[in-house]
């Protein structure tokens, strides 16, 4: 398992680099201390897991844009305080699982491979708490969303503005002009009813039906 280390705490960063070091299934590649390191780091090379230190705070917009432009890497939330709220908001935001503060070194590793694993142990009051706002969430969606008149290619430029992405980067990924593109966002935000991108970017990350174009028509 390749790991990569955030914390803005260098003591805590090379302590746990040199714990799971000694584990013979773990491979550590790397231990940074901010979002934008993260950012370059992961261009150069994919981790499966990326340890997250949330104690000092970490702004989950950022985690949000990264969980979707890097959907193959396991975000993990590292001295999470378990309460319920804290657990919901950092899986909504793109955390795959989390390890609590009170957690062992034994423990910490072993949470790491049921994340790998695609499984997640935490105690039944969270679990219960999870599946009840799951089912209020979409209880609340409103089911005239997957219904909105967006066109493919509106929906195709949503998807890229959820992942976080420019006018210019999204041109060239769709191979359009920017003017273009400022053109199809202006009538995805319109057709949303929001007043600027980044309200897009957080309800198509809330709601990532809005972008699923496999039923939609043609452009």
């Amino acid at each position: 398992m390749n790991i990569i280390v955030l914390t803005p705490v260098r003591l805590l960063g090379d302590g746990l680099s040199a714990c799971l070091r000694s584990r013979p299934d773990m491979s550590v590649l790397a231990v940074i201390n901010d979002l934008a390191d993260l950012r370059l780091t992961l261009e150069a090379s994919l981790p499966g897991v990326v340890l997250v230190d949330v104690t000092q705070g970490i702004d989950l917009f950022d985690i949000g844009a990264i969980a979707a432009q890097w959907p193959d890497v396991a975000l993990v939330a590292l001295g999470l305080t378990e309460q319920r709220q804290q657990v919901i908001q950092c899986g909504r935001a793109g955390f795959a699982g989390y390890v609590p503060r009170d957690a062992s070194i034994d423990e910490l590793c072993h949470t790491l491979s049921e994340i790998v694993a695609g499984r997640l142990a935490c105690p039944p009051e969270i679990a219960g708490g999870l599946l009840r706002a799951l089912f209020r969430r979409d209880q609340r969606m409103d089911e005239s969303d997957a219904d909105l008149p967006l066109t493919r290619r509106e929906r195709e430029v949503l998807e890229l503005l959820g992942r976080g992405f420019s006018n210019k980067e999204i041109g060239d990924q769709l191979c359009l002009s920017v003017a273009t593109v400022k053109h199809h966002v202006h009538h995805v935000l319109t057709k949303l009813r929001l007043p600027k991108r980044a309200q897009a970017m957080r309800r198509v990350r809330d709601a990532p039906w809005l972008a699923r174009v496999s039923s939609i028509g043609r452009k």
